[in-house]
């Protein structure tokens, strides 16, 4: 077997706000309730397993590569709905995108902080 990656945690002030910030922003199913997590399935078979935690939470940055229609999609929610995103991680050139590598990318935050990233081109792969 070689290694693939399964799951991660992310840590949620709220994890039923959390958890349906993903699945509506990034048009994915429910998520599904397993022990103390809801599960959030992306469509790569690893799962971000939302976990209720008290106190401050520690900023992580999650990426999701999307084709051109999905980050249409996606992004259109987005400005919909009013939510911050930048052009860069370090969050210095907002309202805007990036082209970086021939494609499209963004960055925007959860309700807990957590830096969220879709793109539609790998680093490295563009001209």
């Amino acid at each position: 077997m070689t290694v693939q990656l399964n799951h991660t945690i992310v840590a949620a002030n709220d994890r039923e706000k959390t958890a349906r910030f993903f699945t509506e922003i990034l048009g994915l199913p429910e998520p599904e309730e397993f022990g103390p997590f809801l599960m959030v399935k992306p469509a790569n078979e690893v799962t971000l397993d939302v976990m209720q935690r008290d106190g401050e939470i520690p900023a992580q940055h999650y990426a999701f590569m999307v084709d051109e229609a999905e980050f249409d999609e996606i992004f259109g929610r987005i400005k919909d709905r009013g939510v911050r995103h930048w052009a860069d991680p370090g969050h210095n050139r907002p309202d805007t995108i990036n082209t970086n590598d021939g494609g499209r990318g963004v960055y925007f935050e959860d309700p807990n902080g957590h830096n969220l990233e879709i793109l539609t081109r790998e680093y490295g792969s563009g001209s």
